[in-house]
């Protein structure tokens, strides 16, 4: 019952760390990344499907990604679902591939972008607070069942802040490495 309670627990903590990962992976910096643009939505074929579902996305220089639809036709449509999105880059196509060149970020910019990742990390850290406290009141709810033992609580909630220390270690560094890679110039 404790290893299942601490299971679950890890479980969704590897899951909000996935999702910072996912989320700190859209946020430009001044490298070119596939990422910037996959998953942005595009009208087509009569509903909205992903980019990455639509066309081919390269990273020839590092300013620049070349997206290649599949489909011509799509060209336009995905030209303008850049445009809406938040990006503030503009796309070139020359009717056949789109092409988006990745400006240099100001000072400005970059300082703002490194604030907007240490809350999206603190926003995390948040997260597995919160994962942790769920965990600790199931392992409250075992003890006061009589499924476990006082000695066994405390001991999971030891593991659990182990578990909780060690996610929010991995959470910094996953900050840290993004906030390193926007200030780069």
């Amino acid at each position: 019952m404790v290893n299942d309670v601490l299971r679950e627990a890890e479980s969704r903590m590897k899951k909000a760390t996935e999702a910072l990962r996912n989320h700190l992976a859209t946020i430009r910096t001044g490298r070119a990344s596939p990422a910037l643009v996959e998953h942005l939505h595009v009208e087509a074929y009569g509903a909205t499907l992903p980019l990455n579902q639509l066309a081919t996305i390269t990273v020839p220089e590092p300013r620049l990604l070349v997206i290649q639809p599949f489909d011509a036709n799509t060209v336009k449509a995905i030209s303008k679902a850049i445009m809406n999105s938040e990006l503030g880059i503009t796309p070139t196509d020359d009717g056949r591939v789109i092409r988006l060149a990745i400006p240099q970020l100001t000072e400005a910019r970059r300082k703002e972008l490194t604030k907007l990742v240490r809350a999206r990390v603190e926003e995390s850290k948040i997260a597995l607070r919160n994962i942790r406290r769920e965990a600790l009141e199931d392992l409250r709810d075992l003890e006061h069942e009589k499924m476990i033992s006082e000695d066994e609580h405390r001991r999971a909630q030891e593991k659990l802040q182990e578990l909780t220390d060690r996610f929010v270690r991995e959470l910094d560094h996953i900050g840290a490495t993004k906030e390193a890679e926007v200030m780069e110039i």
